[in-house]
């Protein structure tokens, strides 16, 4: 589905251009984000829409709402990208989001555009779809973010809810669309310089702090007791699995570089060994008396190697690592849970 939604962010997020634009010509430097405040109306909203539509690895997406105050990005409300197959083919997806903030802007609720969210299977987000998406929103909107929700991180017993962008080095590169070896280098552009993470802030009324603190009040504490559960070897076994997966595609795209590097070196001994064959002819008709060849293109005559795109490359690396902070994390939970349980049994013993 993220690939889908590039084709409909230029038109959906004029408005919300607009306002940016104005924003960053009235403080520039001030637009740059550095904390979201997430209304809990929000969260809900997002949860309750993978519960109704998302389906195992289904992802689901939607868009944020709300606005800009300083350097602090405030999302006040979100509508989900609704789902519909191929039969659909009458279906306007940027209309429909037209429409919806045109009824949200009627009943004075904010509706500038300010990013999207989507779902994630086991933290498995860092793809080309959500850069290409993300880019095309923050190309448009200078402070947009995208929520990543986690909710098989979410069911272990802790909300999965972070906010991602783009960092200004990998925004130039895309701007420029050369993804070569040589201009990420130049760049400097690696995957840990991909997604920076913006801290997040949930905020709720006072009626519903105190609902909360009710409803905390007469929970059973028996229902606590499912968070020192123990069993999670098939969380972590697929966060295995899923990791093994992309370090066999990134040994695959190794070979595939160094291939292309020992196909250079070959190309360039080649040239060499022809312009040394063209100058020993040369020498030889100029004995003669005969005058020398003519130059040739020497590009016609060896045409460099397509070099293979880095893009893929840092995405892969980039995912793997995020897999591998899953997994720390999860392991340090589990490890802290092991020691409390061996306290607990050599106290009863």
């Amino acid at each position: 589905m993220a690939s889908r939604k590039e084709t409909t962010v230029a038109a959906s997020t004029g408005s919300s251009a607009a306002a940016s634009k104005a924003r960053s010509k009235g403080a520039p430097g001030d637009s740059a984000v550095k904390q979201v405040q997430i209304d809990g109306l929000v969260v809900l909203k997002i949860i309750k829409h993978y519960q109704e539509e998302g389906q195992g690895n289904e992802v689901v997406q939607g868009v944020l709402l709300g606005l800009v105050v300083d350097d602090r990005l405030e999302i006040t409300n979100c509508f989900p990208f609704p789902q519909h197959t191929e039969d659909d083919a009458d279906f306007d997806e940027v209309q429909y989001q037209m429409e919806m903030m045109r009824s949200l802007r009627h009943v004075n609720i904010d509706h500038l555009h300010v990013g999207w969210y989507q779902s994630t299977y086991y933290g498995s987000f860092v793809t080309r779809a959500l850069l290409d998406s993300q880019f095309s929103y923050q190309h448009a909107i200078e402070e947009s973010v995208v929520l990543i929700y986690d909710p098989i991180k979410t069911a272990q017993g802790s909300l999965s809810l972070k906010a991602y962008r783009l960092t200004p080095k990998l925004m130039e590169v895309c701007k420029e669309k050369d993804f070569s070896p040589e201009a990420l280098k130049k760049a400097n552009v690696s995957f840990e310089h991909m997604f920076e993470e913006v801290p997040i802030i949930i905020k709720n009324s006072y009626l519903i702090n105190v609902m909360l603190w009710e409803l905390e009040k007469k929970s059973a504490v028996a229902d606590k007791h499912e968070l020192l559960s123990l069993a999670g070897s098939n969380h972590l076994g697929k966060s295995l699995q899923l990791l093994m997966d992309r370090v066999d595609e990134m040994s695959q795209d190794i070979v595939k570089y160094n291939t292309y590097l020992r196909n250079t070196s070959k190309q360039q001994q080649q040239k060499h060994q022809y312009q040394q064959r063209r100058q020993q002819e040369n020498l030889q008709r100029q004995s003669r008396g005969e005058p020398p060849l003519p130059e040739e293109d020497m590009s016609k005559l060896f045409k460099p190697p397509q070099p293979p795109a880095r893009m893929d490359s840092l995405l892969i690396a980039g995912q793997i690592n995020n897999y591998c902070q899953n997994i720390k994390e999860f392991t340090a939970q589990n490890l802290g849970k092991l020691f409390m349980a061996q306290a607990l049994q050599e106290y009863n013993n």
